[in-house]
Order: structure tokens, then sequence, then C-alpha cells
């Protein structure tokens, strides 16, 4: 199992750009990724006491732990390359307040972004980054 595993809702397309924006900012290849919707991702989820049928968070598995939310973004921004790590001082911001306004993102998502009907197509390289 990867050190750190993004579970994401895989007919998203603010999910899936997220997906897209980790992955060429992680040169390291420290995240893995795992649609809610796979066998892979749903198992990992459950693992974790997580309804992989609530498509309403983005998840990071790691180190044994399930983060969620807000909480989960700041981990990843917190690793990536570049000078995205700054916003992992959001934080500083109280929980409740960070996750109302993930919550508003995440329940307007698909109007706002829409979705799609097929799984993410990869890029060359990427596919080993994928849990199926």
């Amino acid at each position: 199992m990867p050190q750190a595993v993004v579970l994401f809702d895989g007919v998203c397309n603010l999910c899936t750009g997220a997906v897209q924006f980790i992955i060429r900012r992680d040169p390291a290849g420290v995240f893995h990724f795992a649609s809610l919707q796979s066998p892979a991702g749903a198992a990992l989820a459950a693992r974790h006491g997580i309804d992989a049928a609530a498509l309403d968070t983005l998840i990071l598995v790691e180190e044994g732990w399930a983060y969620q939310r807000s909480d989960a973004v700041l981990r990843i921004v917190a690793r990536l390359s570049g000078r995205w790590p700054w916003l992992s001082w959001g934080r500083l911001a109280p929980r409740p307040i960070r996750d109302w306004v993930y919550g508003w993102v995440a329940r307007n998502r698909y109007r706002i972004f829409g979705r799609r009907e097929e799984c993410l197509l990869m890029a060359p390289g990427w596919s080993q980054r994928f849990l199926q």
C-alpha cells in the first residue's frame, strides 16, 4: 500500500482536475489515487469507516489515518512542489469555517464544474499512481 492515497469522486470534474493538479506538482510521486467508485477506493474508505457512496469529500489516507474535507486538502498542498505549501497556513483558520467553505464547494461542484460519464483519462506514466 502506498504511503499516501487520495480518494476522490471519479465522475466529478473538479475532483479529477484536482487529481491532475496534484500529480503535476508531486514529482516525487508521494501521492497515489483511487476513485471512491473503484473497488480499491471503496475498500480503503470502508477500512477507515467512511461510506464510499458519500462522494462529497476528498479523503487522504496517510500513515494509517484518514483525513477528510479541508484537513485532507491542507495536508496535500503542504507536500506539493512550488509555492503551494504556503496554502497549508489555512490550518490556522478554525476547522468549522474551513469545512463550511469546503462543504459549499462540494455541494455545488457538479453544478459549477460539471460531471463526466467516463473515468479519468490518464496521461502516459500516470497509471502506476492509480489503485484499481
